[in-house]
């Protein structure tokens, strides 16, 4: 409940104290913050009765002043001349200003100044500048994630405002979590040395007195990663339940889209998968696809079971004991249709696609050797007509990050295949993602050639056969928290920033991954959480990634690199 229960304890203790109707108002990142983590239902409870966007409620004129003003801003500039407007000509009784991170004094002096008619009763820092996804994995929904992969000669300024609101936000998460950290950085990317130079100066010297925490035995230790260390997770299709709807359909803010399926009614076009809101989905949620299949037949079968005694309505008791059971049976009735739909959908997709195929490859090409095997069983998958392009790409990817500098030949034979069979993407985006993460760019031992024991576990692995061939691969972040856990990590690969050193094991570990997570590596955490091991790992990023959205952000940097490049 770490993160998930953070923000939620801000944002009961910005309503509680509030007695009578209020109307809540919030912009484009607060309400991110806001509805992962708190239902409509819940707001209601508390008496707001209406939610508004901080710069639709400029454009009104209309006196509310029955109602209170619930402010809830990140403290940007735009929002604090917003604020100075709404200020100028109240329409509300009073005013309750919230902060989801640090003010300036300034904001603070012009806020005060803008204030003429008294009406503020209060305004408070809610250190929430995040959101909340799960209790151990957050995201900063980052729009210009792609700048990570971006040289700093190519956008200074871009850059700066990227690694500034990665600092800003990184900094709430540990205000919230009342924490100030001993930071170590992936030594060969510069944007993630950069981030822990900045958050360390942020948290030690500019605003120390802010962190000045009681101290704990054990500092906490902020890890910060790139995602080039790791391009293959990001690439592959997802087998488990939570990975698999985002990376078919995709998830946002906990919300699902499915206005593209046909026949749907409207109230189901859009829905919820929170952890915290659905008993069924938190218990399923890193199962395979196969177990899920069974647990929702399990699931209908009580459904109907449900269903068939609320038919047997025979007495005014029966009837009123069916009222009053109503809500929960409606629930029920929404929970089935809602993973029934989703199941149906992707398995509809997986069929398309042919994504066992390919699935089966992908897997092969991130946990076994074998060159050989994998330059034919890519090959006859490109010349597959059923195979699709950008399925085509996500495979000659990642045999390009474990075989390019080994077998250049076979390599560039794929890439021309790719670039004969694939129009919709060009092929040059192989050759960018090899400059961004290949074997030389990379921290970290991603394919387990190293280490003694990442061999013998391979070995083990080959001999027990692998349980699901669709879900071998685990992400280097799996890894990463191993060594962390038998203090293993390298000093020499993960630098300390200033003299700050851990002389031993801590117990509190926040992970953050410049360029954005993905849920398979919410799973790992989670699964290593619920090992008792003696240390509670949170994992962080800057946006939340399927392929779709890691090859977005891969052609972004590309354009941009290329129109940097033809101007010099």
């Amino acid at each position: 409940m770490v993160v998930v229960a953070a923000v939620r304890d801000y944002i009961n203790r910005m309503l509680q104290d509030i007695s009578g109707m209020k109307v809540l108002i919030l912009d484009s990142s607060t309400v991110s913050s806001v509805s992962v983590v708190y239902s409509q239902s819940e707001l209601l409870k508390k008496e707001v009765f209406l939610v508004e966007l901080v710069d639709s409620i400029s454009m009104s004129k209309e006196s509310m002043s029955h109602l209170k003003a619930v402010y809830f801003l990140r403290p940007t500039s735009e929002n604090i001349q917003h604020m100075r407007c709404q200020l100028a000509k109240p329409r509300f009784g009073e005013y309750h200003l919230f902060f989801s991170n640090i003010l300036k004094d300034t904001q603070l002096h012009m806020l005060a100044d803008s204030d003429e008619h008294e009406v503020v009763q209060q305004l408070q820092e809610f250190y929430a500048d995040f959101v909340a996804l799960d209790p151990y994995h957050f995201t900063l929904n980052m729009a210009s994630n792609h700048m990570y992969m971006l040289p700093a000669v190519v956008d200074p300024s871009g850059l700066q405002q990227f690694c500034d609101r990665v600092v800003d936000e990184i900094s709430a998460i540990f205000l919230a979590l009342k924490r100030r950290p001993i930071i170590r950085y992936s030594k060969t990317s510069d944007i993630a040395k950069r981030i822990a130079h900045e958050a360390s100066k942020l948290m030690y010297q500019q605003e120390s007195g802010l962190f000045d925490f009681r101290r704990t035995e054990v500092s906490p230790l902020f890890l910060i990663i790139d995602r080039r260390d790791d391009p293959v997770t990001p690439l592959l299709n997802q087998w488990t339940f939570q990975a698999m709807v985002h990376e078919l359909i995709g998830i946002q803010d906990n919300k699902v889209n499915l206005k593209n399926v046909s026949k749907l009614p409207k109230d189901q076009q859009e829905v919820v998968l929170s952890s915290e809101q659905d008993a069924f989905f938190k218990a399923n949620m890193y199962e395979n696809f196969g177990d899920i299949g069974m647990n929702i037949k399990k699931m209908v079968d009580d459904f109907q079971q449900v269903a068939k005694s609320n038919q047997n309505i025979q007495t005014i008791e029966d009837m009123a004991k069916f009222v009053d059971n109503y809500p929960e049976y409606r629930k029920m009735q929404g929970n089935v249709s809602k993973h029934v739909t989703l199941v149906t959908e992707m398995s509809k997709i997986v069929e398309e696609r042919k994504l066992m195929l390919v699935s089966q490859t992908e897997q092969e090409l991130a946990c076994n050797g074998g060159q050989g095997a994998a330059f034919e069983a890519v090959t006859n998958l490109l010349n597959n007509d059923n195979i699709s392009d950008v399925d085509r790409l996500r495979l000659v990817m990642l045999y390009a990050l474990r075989y390019a500098k080994e077998s250049p030949v076979q390599f560039m034979q794929l890439f021309n295949k790719l670039a004969s069979r694939s129009t919709k993407y060009k092929p040059g985006l192989v050759q960018f993602l090899l400059k961004q993460a290949g074997v030389d760019k990379r921290t970290g031992d991603l394919y387990g050639n190293r280490g003694l024991l990442n061999i013998a576990r391979n070995m083990a692995r080959g001999l027990k056969g692998v349980e699901n061939v669709y879900t071998q691969h685990q992400p280097l972040l799996f890894q990463t928290m191993e060594n962390i856990t038998r203090g293993r990590l390298r000093d020499v690969d993960y630098p300390y920033v200033g003299n700050h050193f851990q002389q031993a094991r801590p117990q509190e570990v926040v992970i953050f991954i410049v360029g954005g997570t993905t849920y398979e590596e919410s799973r790992s955490v989670a699964l290593q959480n619920s090992t008792n091991s003696g240390i509670r790992f949170i994992l962080g990023g800057s946006a939340l990634l399927n392929s779709k959205r890691f090859l977005k952000d891969l052609e972004e940097a590309q354009r941009i690199t290329r129109i940097s490049t033809n101007m010099l």
